[in-house]
């Protein structure tokens, strides 16, 4: 029996700050429109260099903890070898290494499989950049 593939890309307005931007909702709604009910995976993939996913709780703190964790690691400054952009962007040309630019998830009945308080979310530190892309793959 031939599986099922359907793919879609979301643009994602970040702004000018630094963001952990939920999109938890985007993915459930994809997959009642396309997975039909299906197992499955769901695989997300940010093309930008400078933009990760990451599967992690919000709302109570862990996104600001996050952002505040890749501020200790990837200090906005001057050390960076890559320069242009606002001050310290090279920090976040580094930051798919640690946060990637993709997840595969897996699909149950059609329904995204998340622990309870998990949640699935763009990592964006590039203020210069307040757009972003996001592709939806669903293989059933």
């Amino acid at each position: 029996m031939p599986g099922t593939f359907t793919t879609t890309t979301l643009t994602i307005g970040t702004g000018s700050d630094e963001t952990v931007t939920d999109l938890t909702g985007h993915c459930q709604r994809f997959l009642r429109e396309h997975a039909h009910g299906a197992d499955g995976l769901l695989n997300l993939f940010v093309p930008h260099a400078t933009a990760g996913i990451a599967v992690l709780e919000t709302g109570a703190g862990s996104d600001d903890d996050l952002l505040a964790a890749l501020h200790t690691l990837l200090p906005a400054d001057d050390r960076w070898q890559h320069r242009h952009g606002s001050p310290g962007h090279g920090r976040d040309h580094v930051l798919p290494a640690l946060v990637p630019p993709h997840a595969t998830l897996p699909v149950f009945g059609g329904r995204l499989e998340l622990g309870t308080w998990q949640s699935v979310c763009l990592v964006d530190t590039n203020k210069d950049n307040p757009e972003r892309q996001v592709r939806l793959s669903f293989l059933g």
